[in-house]
């Protein structure tokens, strides 16, 4: 195992400003997922750490030594591409002891390496054939073979499930899961799917525009987002958000759609008036209750178990439901609530979190509230 620092990494293409200084420290053993869309720069940062792409700024340190200048065969790393990278003319056996045979290993400790890694993903009665006789989800795994076989210092993953059908991605990020955990090899995982990176992550970077915008554990990022970018990036459907002001003495939002939402973990430090931004999830959305506002139904997409029910506000904002049981019909008319403690505040001018002054709520309660109105 070995320990990342990614110190003010800055890249630039001519003009063009692709990262604007990432830092970020991976202990020993852990997984981190950079998640975000394409273009964001994540692909870059793993190009980086991996020796493939030279950082215009900024320093690569795996177990304090700096790497930065080595070329990709020094630094000790193994990577794991989207489009698998097999040689087409080798049988499974030779693409996974390829990089062990170039390094001048002996060939009963290549043989040794390459059947463990074979027992290890379920490859060992395929080690005779070659890649056009296997399918998705098992070249991925011979990828994989090949990574692990080198027995690295640190694995990295760029987006290797996108070529899989849907069915198979939860098969094998569960593999990738179990595997990371028991190997416990430091590994940075790169992303655009946001299950992914929930379910994968010890913690995650959800990068937007060349910058890290949070760096948290998945829980922290999906209860208590430190932006607008993030709340919207996480989750689906994405989360709701309403105009507001903030009332005087700023203990309540004022909502454009007319409800007032109490703070309940303290007064927000903005001047009264203050525009907001009140972002809801859809599953925490009450239907009646107290303050209740009238949702105009548009569209109902029926999931089975649960139904995302799609309507206008008074104000004529647009906001999503997710609902469990009998859904409205289009046209109806649906009294919702927002409860207070599942509303996340932003600063309209900045975009960044909200939070209140006396009280913090803390992650663990948040999320353990959240997932009881999930569960409604």
């Amino acid at each position: 195992m070995a320990t990342l620092t990614i110190e003010g990494v800055r890249k630039e293409f001519g003009a063009t400003k692709v990262l604007h200084g990432i830092d970020l420290a991976v202990g020993e053993g852990e997984m981190i997922v950079i998640v975000g869309a394409s273009g964001c720069g994540k692909s870059t940062l793993l190009r980086i750490v991996a020796g493939l792409e030279t950082a215009t700024a900024g320093r690569i340190l795996i177990d304090g030594a700096d790497v930065t200048r080595l070329e990709p065969k020094d630094r000790d790393i193994a990577m794991v591409f989207q489009n698998y990278a097999l040689y087409p003319h080798m049988s499974v056996f030779d693409n996974m002891a390829y990089g062990l045979k170039i390094r001048g290993l002996p060939k009963p400790e290549i043989a040794r390496r390459v059947q463990e890694a074979a027992d290890l993903l379920g490859l060992a009665a395929l080690l005779e054939r070659r890649p056009r006789q296997l399918s998705g989800g098992q070249r991925q795994r011979v990828a994989m073979g090949r990574a692990i076989v080198r027995e690295p210092k640190l694995f990295l993953f760029d987006e290797p499930l996108s070529n899989l059908d849907a069915k198979l991605r939860v098969a094998m990020r569960a593999e990738i899961k179990r595997l990371q955990r028991r190997l416990g090899v430091t590994s940075l995982y790169v992303t655009h799917d946001q299950v992914e990176a929930m379910t994968l992550g010890d913690r995650l970077v959800v990068m937007h525009e060349g910058k890290a915008e949070q760096v948290a554990s998945p829980m922290e990022v999906w209860s208590r987002p430190a932006n607008i970018f993030v709340a919207g990036f996480i989750g689906a459907p994405a989360m709701n958000f309403l105009e507001a002001t903030l009332a005087p003495g700023g203990e309540a939002a004022i909502l454009k759609a007319g409800p007032t939402i109490p703070f309940i973990d303290g007064k927000r430090a903005l001047p009264e008036g203050a525009k907001l931004t009140i972002g809801i999830r859809p599953e925490h959305v009450a239907t009646g209750g107290e303050g209740h506002v009238d949702l105009r139904v548009d569209l109902v997409e029926p999931l089975g178990a649960e139904s995302l029910v799609h309507g206008m506000l008074p104000s004529g904002e647009e906001l999503t439901v997710r609902m469990t049981g009998a859904s409205p019909l289009s046209g109806a008319v649906l009294p919702i609530g927002l409860p207070p403690l599942l509303v996340h505040v932003f600063d309209a001018a900045t975009g960044h979190r909200a939070d209140g002054v006396s009280v913090l709520r803390r992650p663990d309660a948040a999320a353990s509230v959240a997932n009881a109105g999930a569960d409604r």
